[in-house]
């Protein structure tokens, strides 16, 4: 999004929460711009839409400060914090008709009648669902169910926009679209959002920023782009992506990079070698869609490769994308996801394996949460 306030609409400071002796949400420290998309993103468990539900108000910080807009909001209670929440199961009320449902929030604000029918109105073209005033959710698909409670979220013009999984209840035809709905209409609003999911494609295609978690810590944060080339540990680069790990020892150092000797006795050559010393323990770090595969006559796709010869193990066509298993000569199984060919490689198949060195990062095997050298 262009032009936006460095200000933070929402910020956490120091925050912990508790429930009982177990920890949910540790030292959180966050700041969420003006008009951006933030997604939570991380495993059942790890304390995302903990973070949510203090935001909103439904659960109280065990220690900590929550500011939204600069107003410390640890004491104010949620029907006071204008923020506009969507769930994963929508939360309509079944025996309300559309525009009622649509309308709730406005009713608390004592907006006058006229007011809200304009209100309701164009929220409801907003989510391109114009004249379904009348109807009951239950005529509705679970799609079309969704946008009303977008509409019903938005048409209070909130400061902040919170999402719980909105879109886990969809099919995948149908989350795709939905995807695009709400990243268009979160931009064409301005509204800051706080987007939660434990679905990386999700939180790859639509969010300015992402905060990585694990166990109620925040693993990692920053843009897409940042997140996913430049994984901080392992468990970032394996959440966020397919990645092949390798252990090894940095077995030279060059001006332009360095050379990996693994444990079965490959050698890759990485680009960017940071401060590697010579024979440090290291994980090699790979993304299954950085490799290519040529057959074994054919000339490499670029210069100065990492080359390597195996069989085709294992694959899975999955339409515009195969999922292959190579085996090296060495024994060392490869995770690789190609672009779908007319005819793909089979099964058996002998074959010749590429990554260029800028492809291939480095993690410090020997320090949880290490700073990487990560694949570009």
């Amino acid at each position: 999004m262009e032009n936006k306030s460095t200000s933070p609409a929402v910020q956490l400071k120091g925050v912990y929460k508790r429930f009982g002796k177990v920890v949910a949400v540790q030292k959180m420290d966050l700041d969420f711009e003006e008009g951006s998309l933030v997604t939570l993103l991380g495993p059942s468990g790890c304390g995302k839409t903990t973070i949510l539900r203090m935001i909103a108000g439904l659960e109280a910080p065990t220690e900590g400060e929550i500011y939204i807009k600069g107003k410390r909001v640890n004491d104010i209670p949620i029907h006071k914090r204008n923020l506009g929440m969507i769930f994963q199961n929508y939360a309509l009320f079944p025996h309300k008709t559309i525009f009622d449902n649509v309308a709730f929030g406005l009713k608390y604000r004592n907006v006058a009648k006229g007011e809200m029918q304009a209100k309701v109105t164009k929220a409801l073209e907003m989510v391109r669902l114009p004249g379904v005033e009348g109807r009951m959710p239950s005529q509705l698909s679970g799609g079309q169910q969704q946008r009303i409670a977008m509409a019903r979220a938005i048409v209070i013009e909130p400061d902040v926009l919170l999402m719980d999984e909105p879109l886990s209840a969809l099919d995948e035809n149908l989350r795709e679209e939905m995807r695009r709905e709400i990243d268009n209409l979160q931009q064409m609003l301005g509204v800051t959002t706080l987007f939660v999911t434990h679905d990386q494609r999700e939180a790859l295609s639509m969010s300015d920023k992402i905060v990585v978690m694990k166990d109620g810590l925040k693993q990692q944060e920053g843009s897409p782009e940042e997140v996913y080339n430049y994984p901080r540990n392992h468990f970032v680069s394996d959440f966020l992506g397919h990645s092949n790990f390798f252990g090894g020892v940095i077995a030279g150092l060059e001006d332009e990079g360095v050379s990996v000797k693994l444990q079965d006795g490959n050698e890759f050559r990485v680009e960017h070698p940071g401060d590697w010393a010579n024979n440090a323990a290291v994980e090699l770090v790979i993304r299954a869609q950085k490799f290519e595969l040529t057959y074994l006559d054919e000339a490499p796709p670029e210069p100065d490769m990492n080359t390597f010869d195996g069989t085709i193990k294992d694959r899975s066509y999955m339409g515009g994308e195969v999922s292959y298993f190579v085996e090296l000569e060495s024994g060392t199984m490869v995770h690789v996801i190609g672009i779908a060919k007319l005819t793909p490689f089979r099964k058996g198949e002998k074959i010749r394996l590429h990554v260029a060195p800028r492809h291939c990062g480095l993690l410090q095997k020997d320090k949880a949460g290490g700073d990487a050298r990560p694949a570009k």
